[in-house]
């Protein structure tokens, strides 16, 4: 748990510093603890020392784990890769869904909230590294995505979301990042009715300092606080799971 409280130091100073050298404000940048593999104890700690947003990829977590920490109260984001046949269960816990990527999740996510009689935010996902291993809509189709999904009036569009490409080079790292920036400054400028895209969230452990320089609202880190994961990131992009 110490490991943990100093961690979390640490990303906040990282942070601090990037929003100073990208003369923004820290405030106006979130911190999400990225939350997968991670049990219920050290995500309550984690939220004790003040943090009070989390991010979960797998329903099956989500449903375990959330259910432990509700006392706490954190905002939950659904971060995963969203199956039609999970939405109900997200739905229970999530207040924004970060990973909305095709039409047809959008339409079934419409039918269930209208059953239920509820509204949700979501951010749109885009693939702006082009990697076949990624989810997310190819950023010269988010335009036209985003316009279709913004007919469904219980589901409000906020932001947009990118992994980014995993890589140590950080002028193709940033590429990804600019891009995402570029098509929220596109979004808005169209003035589409009931789509408000304020916030970007993009940027994990290994690249923050970028995600932030280039305008990230929400930086999503995990094993910068938690620790390694035993699985490899391509665990959490399978749809079969």
């Amino acid at each position: 748990m110490e490991n943990i409280s100093n961690n979390l130091k640490v990303i906040r100073n990282r942070m601090k510093y990037a929003c100073e050298k990208a003369n923004r404000k820290p405030e106006n940048v979130r911190l999400l603890l990225a939350t997968k593999t991670v049990d219920s104890e050290r995500i309550n700690f984690a939220l004790q020392q003040g943090e009070t947003l989390i991010g979960e990829n797998k329903v099956q977590e989500l449903k375990q784990k959330c259910n432990l920490v509700k006392d706490l109260q954190p905002e939950i984001h659904f971060i995963g890769h969203l199956q039609s046949n999970k939405i109900k269960e997200v739905l229970k816990w999530a207040s924004c869904i970060e990973t909305i990527d095709r039409l047809s999740i959008a339409q079934k996510l419409h039918q269930r909230l209208t059953f239920e009689k509820k509204e949700i935010d979501v951010y749109i996902q885009v693939n702006t590294s082009f990697e076949e291993s990624k989810f997310g809509i190819l950023p010269n189709q988010t335009i036209e995505l985003i316009k279709e999904v913004a007919k469904f009036q219980n589901i409000h569009i906020k932001g947009l979301m990118t992994i980014g490409l995993l890589s140590s080079d950080s002028k193709e790292v940033r590429k990804c990042f600019q891009l995402l920036h570029q098509l929220k400054e596109e979004i808005t400028a169209l003035n589409i009715p009931s789509v408000e895209v304020k916030e970007l969230s993009m940027g994990m452990s290994g690249d923050l300092e970028i995600a932030i320089e280039e305008g990230a609202t929400i930086v999503r880190i995990g094993t910068a606080i938690f620790g390694d994961r035993i699985y490899p990131d391509s665990y959490y992009w399978n749809e079969t799971n």
